[in-house]
């Protein structure tokens, strides 16, 4: 009895001094999408809402793992903010489809178990990350799609909408231009940019409607995170792209491609053009690197992101965050809205290449 006792005060011991080793390293790292995002496109005014937005976002979720949250609950709570918000192509602010209907993907993974969940294609859940999330904690499945993730939100007591919740003004006109050219843009047409005139007075770019409009962007968010208990999660969610036909889905959802976590390597959540995310496994690519070859997390980012991606012609950024607190956010785009927070509560936004 003498000895049962002594194990067990041996292991709260253990588990508690790792807590706390831990809570020094809680991290939160989060992303809002990747393009030709430059200081030509964007006036202060849409820089201040940008960053509002971001910084609420990050706040929220360091609040969580500050009181003792998990991973998933922070990456849950920090997307929230950006899927309620219309200034991204996630929840919300979801772009329209050929068909004018928004349909939404997202997922989440936990690295301590490397359980995963992911929903494609819906259209009534006002926020997808947590059906993905329910998928993962209450389901033997991964993915889910259209009706039936619906359906499964609806029985986890989910709040459903209106699929005109996510109608925005912008959105539709943008996806009038782009029949209108007979194209398939992402988020945001490059041509469009040049045809936006730029005011006299201001400098910046007109038209007031274009807030999240401001470049070509890929407007997919996503959230990495490190707990207290060590515990790694990325999560990912997007509207897709603009004028998809044929139900389209991206890497967003894609376990491996948009979205990975670890413990024993990173969490990973991606934001970019996903068929060439999809193809080059990004997400998974950088855990693999860090497994097989023992590069660092930001040697393995670096190599999928700046040299892979490159030649094979993709575009984009990720999010990347490892065990120890470490973060890595490279993209090869004009910018990515991106940001992190750390344990001592000092937190850091970007938007720019330089």
């Amino acid at each position: 009895m003498k000895k049962l006792c002594l194990v067990i005060l041996s292991l709260f011991t253990f588990l508690t001094v790792s807590a706390q080793d831990y809570a020094n390293k809680i991290t939160l790292v989060l992303h809002g999408g990747a393009g030709t995002i430059t200081r030509a496109n964007m006036s202060p005014e849409r820089e201040k809402a940008y960053r509002e937005i971001l910084n609420m976002a990050l706040q929220k979720g360091y609040e969580i793992l500050k009181k003792g949250g998990t991973s998933v609950q922070a990456v849950e709570a920090t997307i929230h903010v950006m899927e309620d918000s219309p200034l991204f192509n996630a929840g919300k602010g979801a772009v329209f489809t050929n068909e004018g209907r928004n349909e939404l993907d997202a997922s989440i993974m936990e690295g301590k178990t490397l359980k995963a969940g992911a929903i494609a294609g819906v259209t009534t859940i006002k926020n997808p990350i947590s059906t993905a999330i329910a998928v993962m904690e209450k389901s033997p499945h991964v993915m889910m799609a259209g009706k039936g993730a619906e359906k499964f939100a609806k029985e986890q007591g989910l709040e459903i909408v209106d699929p005109s919740y996510f109608y925005t003004e912008a959105r539709y006109k943008a996806l009038l231009r782009a029949k209108e050219e007979e194209k398939t843009e992402l988020d945001h047409d490059a041509k469009e940019e040049k045809e936006i005139k730029k005011n006299p007075k201001t400098g910046f770019l007109d038209n007031s409607e274009l807030i999240f409009t401001e470049g070509k962007k890929f407007g997919t968010v996503g959230c990495v995170a490190l707990d207290q208990f060590g515990n790694l999660a990325a999560g990912t969610s997007t509207g897709g792209m603009t004028n998809k036909k044929y139900g389209r889905i991206g890497d967003a959802p894609i376990i491996g491609a948009g979205t990975y976590a670890n413990n024993a390597t990173c969490a990973v959540s991606a934001t970019g053009h996903g068929e060439y995310f999809i193809r080059s496994v990004v997400a998974y690519d950088i855990s693999a690197l860090m497994e097989y070859k023992g590069l660092s997390l930001q040697d393995a980012a670096n190599e999928v992101v700046m040299k892979k991606l490159v030649e094979r012609g993709g575009e984009g950024g990720v999010i990347a965050l490892d065990r120890n607190g470490n973060v890595a956010m490279p993209f090869n785009s004009e910018g990515m809205y991106r940001g992190y927070i750390k344990s001592d509560g000092k937190s850091e936004i970007l938007i720019y290449k330089d």
